[in-house]
């Protein structure tokens, strides 16, 4: 009786923590951490999300960019920090967090325990695109000037989405393209229009705005289905790539152990913003179809799609380093 009394008043005592916990939280500033650098498309959807919640939080998120490692920097820095819902990532969290043992043998954290999912925010399409000057107006046109290129040309990407969009597209095109890794997207763009690279796998969010400053052209879509904010332009599947679809999701994760109250109130403020005005306007301009959800939802997904991007990454034949 005595031991029973003791746990539930220990039990009591826990949840009546985490309860005033979340009362006082955020206590102070939130970190949201981002994998990769500013100015990317990545960088803007978490800067946008960040200034939202500070408003709603009522203190600052502050955004830090730590770029490197296929977003493994960040993923590391996250799943190691205190577990109070002061440091959190906003990312997309398939390619960042699913594929990082498809990309790496060893990991210093383990991406199936070390976090704890907050919500999903929105979906994304990956694009494949070539120097807007270039007389390539079509995947299949991509193709056969790879085909005439010594080497079979280059491609350069900054996130693992974008080399699974480049490798599969290569495995299912019978190309042997070289893949060039950047950290920072307007490195790779600089090289695609100086000629050194023959296109780029990028997500639409920063392609669309390279396409209307007249830089790149994009060929194809990676999605299933044509994006809302590029409507003309085709899928990979219409492009004659029978069963291409690669559709990252984004969403928000603390470091596991974090109280389910903050959990909560995280996922209440984030799900909000997503179907604000605001930010379903935002959503639309940069190219991204709005997915809010749970932390149930999120943590269900999160877990089904190990299997399916390690899938991916074994048809794009990528090794592990």
């Amino acid at each position: 009786m005595i031991k029973t009394f003791a746990a539930l008043a220990a039990l009591a005592l826990s949840a009546w923590l985490q309860g005033a916990a979340a009362q006082d939280y955020p206590a102070r500033e939130i970190r949201a951490i981002c994998n990769y650098a500013a100015g990317s498309g990545a960088d803007l959807i978490v800067r946008f999300y960040s200034d939202q919640l500070s408003r709603l939080a009522g203190k600052p998120v502050i955004v830090e960019n730590k770029p490197g490692a296929q977003g493994m920097v960040a993923n590391e820095f996250v799943a190691k920090s205190r577990p109070d819902g002061l440091t959190i990532l906003i990312t997309p969290v398939s390619s960042t967090v699913n594929l990082a043992r498809s990309l790496f043998r060893q990991l210093s954290y383990d991406p199936q325990k070390d976090f704890a999912a907050v919500t999903t925010l929105a979906t994304v399409s990956f694009t494949l695109a070539v120097d807007a000057k270039k007389p390539i107006h079509s995947i299949q046109e991509l193709v056969a000037h790879l085909k005439a290129q010594p080497r079979q040309g280059f491609y350069g990407a900054t996130s693992n989405a974008g080399v699974i969009s480049g490798e599969l597209f290569k495995s299912m095109a019978g190309l042997d393209t070289t893949y060039v890794p950047y950290k920072a997207n307007p490195n790779a763009l600089a090289d695609l229009l100086a000629g050194q690279l023959d296109f780029i796998a990028f997500d639409s969010t920063w392609t669309l705005a390279q396409q209307r400053n007249g830089f790149v052209r994009i060929l194809a879509v990676t999605t299933a289905r044509r994006s809302g904010a590029l409507p003309e332009v085709p899928t990979m599947q219409e492009a004659g790539f029978k069963d291409y679809d690669m559709t990252p999701w984004w969403g928000v994760l603390a470091p596991a152990g974090t109280p389910r109250p903050v959990i909560d109130k995280l996922a209440g403020w984030f799900n909000q913003i997503t179907n604000s005005e605001e930010g379903r306007q935002f959503l639309a301009r940069s190219a991204f179809d709005p997915f809010p959800g749970t932390p149930e939802s999120a943590a269900r997904l999160l877990n089904a799609d190990f299997e399916r991007w390690a899938r991916y990454a074994k048809m794009a034949k990528i090794e592990p380093q």
